[in-house]
């Protein structure tokens, strides 16, 4: 069992169609400043990653972003950030970020925060880490997205054990406690050769 003093989020570049998603992720926020947990995120600021980040530093928390150079003006990067880093590729961006993190939690967002999470589920499954990996759901977003989990374990592709090593759910309280509970020895955070740890 091991703290969660600093959390990955991946989510949106956009903001969704529902103003639900963007409670979400300001509550998410500021919640994560209550507790003192870091952010690292994708560093930038618009839709749900921009909301999320300013709920964090508006509650006084600390945050980091990881964003591709190619993607600073895409992504349009946050200017008020606690840090932020720019690396050169995707891979050093998703490396990075799991270096710096104890947890990583989905909200809402589109094919990069499935990309992003699944890579984690999948360094997992490998025996490459044992951080929790969560999805925190509104509107039931992910409900599709557990039942292809289901589905996986059903037709015997995803093992019972590896399926159910992932939280759903659409309670942040819930999801913190589980956290803070979370057993497994973590392995080295350095994923293969990296240019840019720390």
């Amino acid at each position: 069992m091991a703290e969660v003093k600093s959390l990955c989020v991946y989510c949106g570049s956009s903001s969704g169609n529902h103003p639900d998603y963007t409670e979400l992720a300001h509550s998410f926020g500021a919640e994560m400043a209550r507790r003192g947990i870091t952010l690292i995120y994708g560093g930038g600021k618009v839709g749900l990653m921009g909301t999320l980040a300013d709920a964090v530093l508006s509650g006084g928390g600390q945050v980091i972003g990881v964003i591709p150079r190619q993607l600073v003006e895409r992504e349009v990067a946050h200017p008020g950030l606690s840090e932020q880093v720019v690396v050169d590729t995707m891979h050093q961006r998703k490396t990075r970020m799991y270096e710096l993190s104890d947890a990583f939690v989905a909200l809402p967002g589109g094919f990069g925060t499935m990309d992003e999470m699944f890579e984690m589920l999948t360094w997992a499954q490998l025996g490459l880490h044992h951080y929790p990996c969560a999805f925190l759901d509104v509107r039931g977003y992910y409900t599709s997205v557990r039942t292809m989990m289901d589905h996986m374990v059903d037709e015997g592709f995803v093992k019972p054990g590896q399926r159910n090593s992932v939280w759903f759910g659409d309670s942040m309280s819930q999801l913190f406690d589980w956290m803070d509970h979370h057993d497994g020895e973590h392995a080295a955070r350095v994923i293969g050769p990296s240019s840019i740890k720390a």
